[in-house]
Formats: C-alpha cells, structure tokens, sequence
C-alpha cells in the first residue's frame, strides 16, 4: 500500500501539531505545580506590629499564577492603613477584604477568605513583606 505524499504531509503536521500541544501543556502544568507549592509551602511569621518603627511600607508576594503587591502604613504600633496595590489573580479578587480583618485584628496572619484561601496567602504574606522590610 503506498501512501499518497498529502496524506505524508497531513499526518507529520497533525503529529506536529499534537508534539506543540504535548509541550505546552506540560509547561503549563509545571507551573500550576509550582505555583501549588509554593503556595503550600508559604509560612506567615508572627509579627508583631507594636514593633515596627512608624512609616509606610510597600512589600510584595508572587507565586507565579497570584501576585500581590501592598502598601502598609504603620503608627503609633498600629497599622493605620492598608492598600492593595496591585493583585492579579485567577479568581481570588474576593481575597482583597481580608486586609479589613488584617486591620480590625492587627494581625497578619488572620483566616484566608473562604474561596480565595492562595489570593489570601499572598496578600498576607505581601503585607508581611512590606512591615519586616524584604520581598
């Protein structure tokens, strides 16, 4: 049976394209792994606010699919404000109303917002970030 040259040429750019598709899937794969992990493996240290010197503080978090970027602003021992600067998530917008738990509690490390528990992390841990003073 001889095999016409189309059909050659149709089966190397359907595997081709089924290579491209393999590839790209896995790569979006890892990153969903990584971004898991890292997540997973986020602590949130205890801080204790009274102790960090009055002024305002800008700190970040990325975990790859989830950033978060914030401003905290510190006086007198207390956090006075506290602004999400910048958030980009999948679905975790509704995670952005922790930081009135954060400033009602003056506390970071309060309870993830149900539905959004990784855009939670982030947030948290950017706020973190900001007041120990690294990313």
């Amino acid at each position: 049976m001889k095999i016409n040259s189309k059909k050659k040429v149709f089966w190397v750019v359907f595997l081709s394209l089924i290579a491209i598709v393999g590839v790209v899937f896995g790569y979006y794969l890892s990153g969903v792994i990584s971004y898991q992990n890292k997540v997973k493996n986020t602590i949130i240290a205890e801080v204790d606010i009274a102790e960090i010197p009055d002024g305002v503080y800008v700190g970040e978090y990325d975990v790859g699919f989830i950033y978060a970027k914030v401003s905290v602003s510190v006086f007198g021992g207390k956090i006075t404000e506290l602004d999400i600067i910048e958030h980009r998530h999948e679905h975790g917008e509704a995670a952005e109303k922790i930081i009135d738990d954060i400033l009602e509690r003056q506390k970071i490390d309060v309870d993830a917002v149900t539905g959004a528990t990784n855009s939670s992390t982030v947030i948290k841990k950017a706020v973190e970030n900001a007041v120990l003073g690294y990313n």
